[in-house]
């Protein structure tokens, strides 16, 4: 029974929302306009902010579990990935964009899962805690993309879009680099 709590712990819960959230944000995005892509906005605001208060839940009150190392990282992926293909599908970001950021996530996740498989362990850098910040920053615009109070939001989300890109190229090849001596043999 104790470990059943432990596997739906708060932040476990937290964790699985991110990933809830992900089919409701799709179906908004499904019909764009200033009410569905605010809801949008304010659901992935809401599970990007979940990414931060999960680990540091599990962390504070000793529920670290296999379930959410395995995952949170998961959710974010997903979480972060949908946003970009519908963003990229409403024509609001360049398509190359999202599968450069996408695929770097990807082979990011693929390279951990291959250290981690050598017992090792590479945790996140302060350059890939930049791209995600970047990343949620230009969501978020992107995602209301109407004017709002006469801010042209899609400027702000496409300048953000920018600095994710820049920070997603270069901690994915700061992630390769450093890990290249585990990747030989």
């Amino acid at each position: 029974m104790e470990k059943i709590q432990k596997l739906i712990s708060g932040p476990n819960k937290l964790t699985l929302f991110r990933i809830a959230v992900i089919p409701i944000i799709i179906i908004l995005l499904l019909y764009p306009n200033r009410i569905c892509t605010f809801i949008a906005a304010i659901l992935f605001s809401a599970a990007a902010i979940t990414d931060y208060l999960d680990g540091f839940y599990a962390r504070k009150r000793g529920l670290v579990s296999t379930l959410g190392k395995v995952m949170d990282p998961v959710a974010d992926k997903l979480l972060v990935s949908s946003a970009f293909i519908m963003l990229a599908s409403l024509g609001w970001v360049p398509a190359w964009m999202a599968c450069i950021i996408i695929g770097r996530e990807l082979a990011v996740t693929g390279l951990r899962n291959i250290i981690a498989h050598k017992g090792e362990d590479i945790s996140a850098s302060n350059l890939g805690k930049y791209k995600t910040g970047f990343q949620i920053a230009a969501i978020i615009p992107l995602m209301i993309h109407y004017p709002f109070f006469s801010l042209n939001v899609q400027v702000i989300g496409t300048l953000f879009l920018w600095g994710a890109l820049a920070f997603t190229i270069w901690s994915g090849a700061d992630y390769f680099i450093k890990s290249r001596s585990l990747l030989q043999g």
